[in-house]
C-alpha cells in the first residue's frame, strides 16, 4: 500500500506541474495564427485563438478524451481544413510520425435516450427444459476458416446448473472443431469456455446468472494463435495458447443447443434457455466491432451467416418466440470502423484515418489560448511558491517537486486513485485553517476528473477492488465537498478563466458514482455517502418483484422546512419491468452549496415568464440546491421522467419578486463553456411560498432558476385591486341587468339604437359574470379551458358591439346613407359573427397553447394573446376616430349657428355654453365606446394608473346604467307616460276615453324667449329630413328639474341638413 500512496502522490504533483514543463518553452506571441513553436519536438502550438497540446503518452481513445477533459480542454477537432493544418503543424514541429487521436466530426453521445429508442425486436429460439433433445441446425455451408468470429445473444435458464453447449461446429474429420459451452458456478455466474481444434480452454469469461439476455462473441485467428471471448461488449478472456498449425476444417455442421459427439448427431450437454442473433464471420472481429454489435448495430459485410430463422432447421420442441431486447445506448454513436486518427507522415489526403478505439496512441488536446496562458501562469506560480496545501502533499509523499514530475499521468486502477485521493484528504485536514488557494482548487479539480475516468470493470475484479471502490467514493466526495464549499465561493472568481465552473465538479461526481455503481451495490441494495455539502445515495431493486417507488431527499436542514426531494414515478419503474429489465439502480445526488459558488452577478439569459406589465424583469439567478438522478437498467443508463421539489434559497422581499423556473444543466448545450441551463422538457407543477414542485421528462442535474422582478405593486395593492375588480364587476353586472330590464319593462320604443344597447349589455354582462367565476374554475382543467374560450368570445363580442356603437354614432351624426334594415344586418355580423370567427380560428390554430398555465385566460407567453389584443386595439382605434369626428362636426355646427343667431357682444359666452352642451354628452359616451381601455397600456407605469384603469372599466356596466337608464330621456319619458297613465286612470270616468299623451307643458328657456315648436323632435332617433323650405338645429338639455331647454330656429336655407343631438345632464349641474 505505501507504494500505491507514493505512486498516487507522484501523479498528483505531476498533474499540478506537468503543464509548466513542456519539452520546449512556448513563446507568448501568436499574432500570426500559424506561427509555430521553434525547436524540434515542441509540444504546444499557439494560434490566434487556440492552444494545441500534444500529449505524448499513449492511451486509448476514451482515456485520451478523459485526460483532455482533466486539462480543461478537449480532443482536437478536425472538421475544418484549418483545424487539420494546425494539428499537422504541431506534429511536424514535434517530429512525431505515428498516428494520434483527434476528435472526428461526430462524437459519442453519452446521454441516456428514451426507452423507445433503445429497444429492438428479435425472433429467438426457445430450448425448453422439459426435453433434452432440442436442437437447431444452421443450413449453411462453411469453407475452411483461417479466422472465425461467432456472436450470439443468450438467455440462460438460471435453474440449470449443468454444462451446456451454446453451439458446436463439427467437421467430417473432426467433431470438436469449434465450440462454446458454459456452466453455472456457486457464485451465481455463468462461466464460459471455448473449444478449438479439440482443446478445451479454461472457464474464465463469465456473466451473471440472472436470467437476463447477454451478448457473447468468440473469435479465433490462426496467424496470431489468439482467441478471445467478449461478454456484453467487453473482452472477458483472451490468450494465444491453441494449435495454429491448421485452419478450421470446412464442410462442417453448426448445431445450436447441443454438443455433437458424432458428426451431426449423438447430442449431449443440451442448452436450456433462449438464443437469438447468431452471426458468423470468416474474420476475427476487433473490439470496436464487438461493441457496435452489442449495441445492436448491423453485422456489417462479409458475414458467412446472418441470423434468419428461414435458414435454420429445428427440433419440434424448439419454438420461435419474439423478444424485445435492450440495446445499450452507450456505444451506439461510436463508429463501427473505429475512432478518428491523424498522421502527419501519411500519404493519404486528407491525412485522416481510423483505428481501434482501444489502441494506445498519443493525442492532441485543444483549449482556448487565454485559458492555456492563464493555466500556465497559475502553474508557474505554484511551482515557484507552493501553497501550504502543496507543501503538506510533498511532506506526506517525502518527494521533491522534480521527483514527482517524472511520473506518468494516467491512473491505472481503483487502488491508485483511492490512494491519491486519500493523501489529498489528509492534506486538506492538515491545512483546514489556511484554506485552499485558487491554484490548489485547479489541481484538485484535475485530479477528480482523472479519478472519475478510472476503469471500473476489469476481468480480474475481486472483492478487494469492491473495497477500493467504496473507499475511493468516500474520498472523492470529501475532496469534491471541500472544493464547492461556501468558504471557497469567492475563489471561484479567480479561476473562472481556467475552470468552466462548479458544474465541472458535479460532472466528475456523476461519472465516478455511475461508473462504480455496480461495485458499490455488490453486497447491498442501499448505499449512502454524506458530506456537509454533498449527499449521494444509491438504491437497487430487482424488478421481478413489484417495483417500489424510488425517492430521495437531501439532508434535513431545519424542522418544519420542506426538504429537497426527487422521485421516479412507480409507473415508470413498472414500464422498465414490462420492457424486460431485471435490475434497477438509481443514483441520486444532492449539492447544497452550489448557489453561492455560481457568480451572483452573472445573469442567466432566459425569457421572462411574467409579461403582463405588473413587474419589471431584472434577470435570472440560480435559486436552489442542485439535485440529480441517474437511472440504470441492467447497468445501462435509461431516461425516465422524474418529479422533484426544491426549496427557494432566496425569499421575496417587499421590492423584489422571484418567479421559479424548472431547469437542468445541459453539458452539451455550450461544450466550450462546459454547458448551460436549459428548460427543455421541464415544467412547473405547483408553486409555493418556500418551495416549487417540478416535473421533467428525463434524468440529469436539476435546479430552480429564479427570475428576479422589481415589484411594481405591493401584495396589498394586488389584493386591493382584486377586491376592487370583483366589486366593480358585481356592480356592473347589476347595473347592466337593471338597464336591460328597464328597456323591456317600461316599453322603450324599438329602434336600431336600443337594439345595439341591448346586445352590448348582454355581451358585457356575460363576460363580467364569467370573469367573476373564473377563479373557481381554475381548479378543473376542462372547466378552465371552457371558461377561457367563453371569456374570449364574450369580451370580443363586447368590444365588437362597442365598435357598433361607434358606427351607429357616426351614422346618426356624420353620414346617414344606409337604411336601418341593412345597418342592423351589418351590426349583427360585426357584433356576434366576428367574435365567433376569431375564437374559432384561434382554437383551430393554437388549441394546445390557448390557455394560460395557472389561470383561466389566454396564454400571454405565446402569440395567442394577440387574438384578443389585436381586435381590441383595432376597435379602440376606430372608436377614437369616430369620437373625434363627431366632436368636430357638432362643435363646428354649433359655432357656426351660434354666430348666426347672436352676433351681439354676448355671443362669446353663448358659444362657450353651446360648446359645452354639445361635447358633454359625447364625452359621457367614452366608457360606452370602450375608449377607457386605452389606459390599459399604461398600467405597468404606476399603481395609480392601475386603480384608474379598474375604476373606469370594472364599473363600465354601472356607467352604462347611468347613461342608458338614469339619464336617458327615452327611459324617463316612458316612465313618465306610465305614471301619467296611472294618474289618469285614477281620475277618469270609465265611459269617457282619456288621452295618455305626455304633457307638453314644459318650462322653457331659450335665447329668443319663445317656446319650442310642438313639432320639434324630442326623443326620436330616426326622424326624417325637414322640408326644403326650412332648416332647424334643436339641442335639448334635459334634467330631472326640466329647466334647461335650448331651441334655435333659422330661416330656410336650401340644401342644408338637420343635425339633431340630445344632451342631458344630471340634476344639480
Amino acid at each position: 500500500m505505501p507504494g500505491l500512496v507514493q505512486s498516487g502522490l507522484c501523479l498528483f504533483m505531476l498533474v499540478a506541474l506537468c503543464d509548466t514543463e513542456p519539452t520546449h518553452a512556448v513563446p507568448e506571441r501568436g499574432v500570426d495564427p500559424h506561427v509555430p513553436i521553434p525547436g524540434q519536438g515542441a509540444r504546444v502550438l499557439l494560434t490566434s485563438s487556440w492552444a494545441l497540446q500534444l500529449i505524448n503518452a499513449s492511451l486509448s481513445f476514451s482515456r485520451a478524451a478523459g485526460v483532455c477533459r482533466s486539462r480543461f480542454s478537449s480532443l482536437h477537432p478536425v472538421q475544418e481544413d484549418q483545424d487539420q493544418e494546425e494539428a499537422l503543424e504541431l506534429l511536424r514541429q514535434s517530429g512525431l510520425c505515428s498516428p494520434v487521436w483527434v476528435r472526428g466530426p461526430r462524437g459519442a453521445d453519452s446521454r441516456p435516450v428514451p426507452l423507445s429508442k433503445q429497444y429492438r425486436q428479435f425472433s429467438a429460439l426457445n430450448f425448453p427444459r422439459r426435453s433434452q433433445e432440442g436442437f437447431a441446425h444452421v443450413n449453411t455451408s462453411f469453407p475452411a476458416l483461417s479466422s472465425i468470429s461467432v456472436c450470439v445473444r443468450v438467455q440462460w435458464d438460471p435453474e440449470w446448473n449443468e454444462v451446456s453447449t451454446v453451439f458446436s461446429y463439427a467437421a467430417p474429420v473432426f467433431t470438436n472443431e469449434f465450440q462454446l459451452r458454459g456452466q453455472a458456478d456457486v457464485h451465481a455466474r455463468i462461466l464460459l469456455a471455448l473449444i478449438v481444434h479439440g482443446k478445451h480452454l479454461p472457464y474464465k469469461a463469465w456473466f451473471p446468472n440472472d436470467g437476463a439476455w447477454h451478448h457473447v462473441c468468440v473469435t479465433w485467428q490462426r496467424s496470431s494463435s489468439r482467441w478471445a471471448i467478449f461478454v456484453d461488449g467487453d473482452r472477458s478472456d483472451t490468450s494465444s495458447d491453441v494449435d495454429s498449425s491448421r485452419d478450421i476444417y470446412g464442410d462442417g455442421i453448426l448445431i445450436l443447443g447441443q454438443d455433437q459427439d458424432s458428426f451431426g448427431g449423438n447430442f449431449t450437454e443440451p442448452f436450456f434457455g433462449n438464443i437469438t442473433d447468431l452471426n458468423v464471420w470468416n474474420s476475427s472481429l476487433e473490439t470496436q466491432h464487438v461493441r457496435a454489435l452489442n449495441a445492436c448495430s448491423s453485422s456489417g459485410q462479409g458475414a458467412l451467416f446472418t441470423w434468419s430463422l428461414d435458414q435454420i432447421r429445428r427440433h419440434a420442441v424448439v419454438t420461435e418466440v419474439q423478444e424485445l431486447l435492450f440495446c445499450p445506448a452507450k456505444y451506439q454513436q461510436v463508429e463501427v470502423d473505429g475512432c478518428r486518427t491523424l498522421q502527419v507522415c501519411s500519404q493519404q489526403i486528407p491525412p485522416l484515418g481510423v483505428g481501434d478505439c482501444w489502441e494506445q496512441l498519443p493525442f492532441i488536446c485543444r483549449s482556448s489560448k487565454e485559458r492555456y496562458l492563464r493555466m500556465k501562469q497559475m502553474d508557474e506560480a505554484q511551482s515557484s511558491q507552493p501553497s501550504s496545501f502543496m507543501n503538506h502533499v510533498m511532506k506526506l509523499s517525502n518527494l521533491s517537486q522534480s521527483a514527482l514530475g517524472q511520473q506518468t499521468m494516467a491512473l491505472g486502477s481503483l487502488a491508485e486513485a483511492s490512494a491519491l485521493l486519500d493523501v489529498s484528504v489528509q492534506a486538506l485536514e492538515d491545512t483546514r485553517q489556511d484554506g485552499l488557494q485558487p491554484t490548489d482548487m485547479v489541481s484538485l479539480i484535475k485530479i477528480l476528473s482523472l479519478a472519475a475516468d478510472v476503469p471500473s470493470h476489469r476481468p480480474d475484479a475481486t472483492n478487494h477492488s469492491q473495497g477500493d471502490a467504496q473507499q475511493l467514493s468516500e474520498h472523492f466526495i470529501s475532496v469534491a465537498d471541500s472544493i464547492i464549499s461556501q468558504d471557497n465561493a469567492y475563489k471561484w472568481q479567480a479561476i473562472r478563466e481556467v475552470v468552466n465552473g462548479p458544474m465541472d465538479v458535479v460532472q466528475s461526481v456523476d461519472r465516478m458514482v455511475t461508473s462504480l455503481s455496480s461495485q458499490l451495490m455488490a453486497d447491498a441494495d442501499h448505499v449512502t455517502i454524506l458530506s456537509p455539502n454533498i449527499k449521494v445515495e444509491l438504491q437497487q431493486q430487482k424488478l421481478q418483484d413489484q417495483p417500489r417507488a424510488s425517492s430521495f431527499c437531501g439532508p434535513e436542514a431545519e424542522k418544519h422546512i420542506i426538504k429537497d426531494c426527487i422521485s421516479v414515478p412507480p409507473q415508470n419503474l413498472q414500464d422498465l419491468h414490462n420492457n424486460g429489465f431485471q435490475t434497477l439502480t438509481v443514483v441520486n445526488m444532492w449539492y447544497g452549496s452550489l448557489r453561492p459558488v455560481f457568480n451572483p452577478t452573472e445573469n442567466i439569459s432566459m425569457e421572462p415568464t411574467v409579461s403582463d406589465g405588473s413587474q419589471r424583469y431584472l434577470g435570472t439567478v440560480l435559486g436552489s440546491s442542485v439535485i440529480s438522478t441517474t437511472v440504470l437498467g441492467d447497468n445501462q443508463p435509461v431516461s425516465l421522467a422524474v418529479r422533484f421539489q426544491l426549496q427557494h434559497k432566496v425569499q421575496s422581499s417587499l421590492d423584489t419578486v422571484y418567479d421559479p423556473v424548472c431547469a437542468f444543466w445541459d453539458f452539451d448545450l455550450l461544450p466550450e463553456a462546459g454547458g448551460w441551463w436549459s428548460t427543455k422538457g421541464c415544467e412547473v407543477v405547483s408553486k409555493h411560498h418556500r418551495h416549487t414542485v417540478c416535473r421533467c421528462n428525463h434524468t440529469t442535474n436539476f435546479a430552480l432558476l429564479l427570475q428576479v422582478y422589481e415589484a411594481q405593486r405591493s401584495p396589498g395593492s394586488e389584493r386591493a385591486l382584486q377586491v376592487l375588480t370583483f366589486i366593480g364587476c358585481g356592480l356592473s353586472l347589476c347595473g347592466l341587468l337593471f338597464t336591460f330590464i328597464l328597456f323591456i319593462a317600461v316599453g322603450v320604443p324599438k329602434s336600431d339604437r336600443t337594439t345595439v344597447h341591448k346586445n352590448l349589455m348582454v355581451a358585457l354582462g356575460v363576460a363580467e359574470l364569467l370573469l367573476m367565476c373564473s377563479d373557481w374554475a381554475s381548479g378543473n382543467e376542462v372547466a378552465c379551458f371552457l371558461v377561457t374560450a367563453l371569456l374570449h368570445l364574450f369580451f370580443m363580442a363586447s368590444f365588437s358591439w362597442m365598435l357598433v356603437e361607434g358606427l351607429l354614432l357616426w351614422s346618426k351624426v356624420v353620414s346617414v346613407n344606409i337604411s336601418e334594415d341593412r345597418r342592423m344586418k351589418l351590426y349583427y355580423a360585426i357584433g356576434w359573427g366576428l367574435p365567433v370567427l376569431v375564437v374559432a380560428l384561434t382554437l383551430a390554430v393554437s388549441v394546445h397553447q390557448y390557455k394560460a398555465d395557472h389561470h383561466c385566460w389566454l396564454n400571454v407567453k405565446t402569440h395567442t394573446i394577440w387574438a384578443f389584443v389585436g381586435p381590441v386595439v383595432f376597435v379602440l382605434a376606430v372608436n377614437a376616430v369616430v369620437l373625434c369626428r363627431v366632436v368636430m362636426v357638432t362643435v363646428s355646427s354649433a359655432h357656426r349657428r351660434a354666430k348666426m343667431l347672436s352676433p351681439s357682444s354676448a355671443s362669446k359666452m353663448q358659444t362657450f355654453d353651446l360648446t359645452w352642451a354639445v361635447t358633454r354628452p359625447v364625452l359621457i359616451l367614452l366608457p360606452v365606446l370602450g375608449l377607457t381601455w386605452l389606459c390599459g397600456v399604461l398600467v405597468h407605469l404606476s399603481v395609480v394608473v392601475a386603480y384608474i384603469f379598474i375604476a373606469l372599466n370594472a364599473f363600465q356596466g354601472l356607467y352604462i346604467f347611468l347613461v342608458y337608464a338614469v339619464y336617458n330621456s327615452e327611459v324617463r319619458n316612458a316612465i313618465k307616460r306610465i305614471k301619467e297613465k296611472r294618474k289618469a286612470l285614477s281620475f277618469t270616468n270609465c265611459s269617457q276615453p282619456t288621452s295618455f299623451l305626455p304633457s307638453q307643458r314644459h318650462p322653457v328657456t331659450s335665447w329668443s324667449n319663445s317656446p319650442p315648436s310642438p313639432s320639434s323632435p324630442e326623443t326620436s332617433d330616426t326622424s326624417g329630413r325637414p322640408s326644403s323650405a326650412s332648416m332647424s338645429l334643436v339641442i335639448k338639455n334635459e334634467s330631472f328639474r326640466k329647466e334647461s331647454f335650448v331651441s334655435f330656429s333659422f330661416k330656410p336655407t336650401s340644401g342644408t341638413q338637420v343635425v339633431q343631438l340630445t344632451g342631458f345632464k344630471p340634476s344639480g349641474c
